[in-house]
């Protein structure tokens, strides 16, 4: 067995189907989950939509979900900013998909069943011995007990943990789980609402006394999230408390007729201490878990899966060396702990009560909202297409891109996913120009005069390229977004195998792109190293 998944939750079905696409041998085992609703993810952003269309599951979730143009924000019921997913130019979905979680997981069973792999519920991880798992290359064992008490034992060559907040894995490799837990408790429902608020947006809404969010998941149904005092409400509340909210803090005109459920919950930020242990790695809440404020966690950890995915795919298909994976750890902990920084600021933000911190917050947002620094900047942040890999020029550790208004894409940052067509084209190209198990070499002639002889150039670079990475040529047609995010000179662009720029070099300057080439993390005989 290649891989053992521990979870089988969205975050393990991805990782699942990723590596099944490439013909790996995977095992999932799940204990037993809650399939009840609370508590539960029920946004998909761009950035994940991009993601879940190599394995063949977005338009699945498009028929089934219901499409948000943005997000607006209120203080005591007047709008002070919206940020536009529909703004987004460098993306083939410009929304949010609202789904319910439960619903997410039944689309990537679907595909994974196509890949011939289905969940093993009721299979308990009782044991892993890791001890071997180092530089020797002994595989991991794991015991596995099945529901009718008989004990399993499976050496995997590699094993991960997707088994959620209270990860059995992290527990058994002794990984500690960290973190500052919030005072705040929130309460949370499916709702059937009569109200004026728009269905195409989700909403923000603020007030002294604390703060509600509506997002709506169709035909009429919202999901709310209210944070309230703790212990102030039993277990299940009930239709009174959300509709005293939406009073109060909604500015009124809606009016909850039915709760499909609701319960209570406590807000908790937790991130493990690493990300792996010798051939055991950590994704998804296994290894974080974040505020809910924006809905960041699930796609989170979807791209925990897609970032170890590639590298693991690669490791086991004989094309990448084992050193590639001593990436994921450190990428991935740099952007858990920046998404958990921002979401636990945005849930402080939402509930400041004192009128001058209010009055701070309205103005920063309306003034944000006036300049378009708030579509610049929040709905990147929240569509998640502003996440990135990129190093510090001093040579310090990875760290998010944050860089508004840049216009070339950095080392480390995402290639814009509509890659080819013109700008009015109904459908823009999604991403399989770029390869998805393999480095990319884009080969960009710019869009100026271009000086030398491009045949030349072409020959040169493929030449140098070899095996080592596919390579594309875009044309004049490519899609705006792309066209600013290379540049208006000629350059060469290696892409890794999740839409990342690993490096961006003069073609001309063969001595360079030749050492980026050596310098690729490649399986010494698929190298020729």
């Amino acid at each position: 067995m290649d891989v053992l998944i521990v979870g089988g939750g969205p975050v393990g079905m991805l990782l699942g189907c990723e590596l099944r696409q490439r013909g790996l041998s995977v095992r999932i085992v799940d204990a037993g989950r809650d399939s009840g609703p609370h508590s539960r993810a029920n946004v998909v952003w761009p950035r994940n939509l991009e993601l879940l269309d190599r394995v063949g599951a977005t338009a699945r979730l498009l028929e089934r979900g219901h499409r948000l143009s943005g997000t607006s924000f209120y203080s005591s019921g007047r709008r002070i900013g919206t940020a536009y997913m529909s703004g987004l130019g460098d993306t083939p979905h410009p929304y949010a998909v609202m789904i319910s979680q439960n619903e997410t997981e039944r689309v990537l069973a679907e595909r994974l069943g196509e890949l011939g792999t289905a969940v093993e519920t009721g299979v308990r991880l009782v044991g892993v011995d890791s001890a071997g798992s180092g530089a020797s290359g002994d595989r991991p064992a794991a015991r596995l007990e099945h529901p009718d008490g008989r004990v399993e034992e499976v050496e995997p060559s590699w094993l991960v943990g997707a088994d959620g907040a209270h990860s059995t894995v992290r527990s058994l490799l002794g990984i500690g789980y960290t973190g500052r837990q919030p005072e705040l408790t929130f309460a949370i429902t499916d709702a059937e609402l009569t109200t004026g608020l728009s269905a195409d947006l989700s909403h923000y809404c603020y007030s002294p006394r604390g703060a509600v969010v509506l997002g709506p998941m169709g035909g009429g149904v919202f999901r709310l999230a209210v944070n309230v005092a703790p212990d102030a409400h039993p277990e299940r509340p009930g239709p009174e408390v959300f509709q005293r909210v939406l009073d109060e803090r909604a500015g009124g005109g809606s009016t909850v007729e039915r709760l499909r459920w609701s319960a209570l919950f406590q807000v908790r930020c937790r991130l493990a201490e690493t990300f792996r242990v010798g051939r055991c790695f950590l994704v998804g809440d296994a290894a974080h878990i974040i505020s809910p404020a924006g809905g960041q966690g699930m796609n989170t950890g979807m791209q925990d899966a897609v970032n170890l995915a590639w590298r693991l795919g690669g490791v086991l298909g004989g094309e990448l060396d084992d050193a590639v994976l001593d990436g994921y750890d450190t990428e991935r902990r740099t952007v858990s702990h920046r998404v958990a920084r921002s979401t636990a600021f945005m849930t402080r933000f939402g509930v400041v009560t004192t009128p001058v911190r209010t009055v701070v917050r309205d103005t920063a947002f309306r003034v944000a909202d006036r300049t378009g620094a708030l579509q610049r900047y929040m709905a990147p942040r929240l569509s998640q297409t502003d996440i990135g890999y990129e190093q510090e020029e001093a040579g310090g550790p990875l760290a998010a891109v944050r860089a508004l208004g840049r216009r070339t894409v950095p080392v480390g940052g995402r290639l814009p996913a509509v890659f080819e067509g013109p700008a009015d084209r109904p459908e823009p190209a999604r991403w399989p120009v770029l390869d998805r198990d393999r480095y990319t070499l884009v080969l960009w002639h710019g869009r100026g005069t271009v000086s030398g002889d491009p045949a030349l150039r072409r020959s040169r670079v493929r030449a140098l390229t070899a095996d080592r990475a596919a390579v594309v040529e875009p044309g004049r047609t490519v899609h705006p977004s792309v066209a600013r995010a290379l540049g208006t000179d000629p350059v060469a662009v290696v892409v890794r195998p999740d839409g990342h720029v690993h490096a961006r070099v003069a073609p001309d300057d063969t001595g360079r792109l030749a050492g980026v080439l050596d310098a690729l993390p490649l399986a010494t005989v698929r190298s020729g190293r």
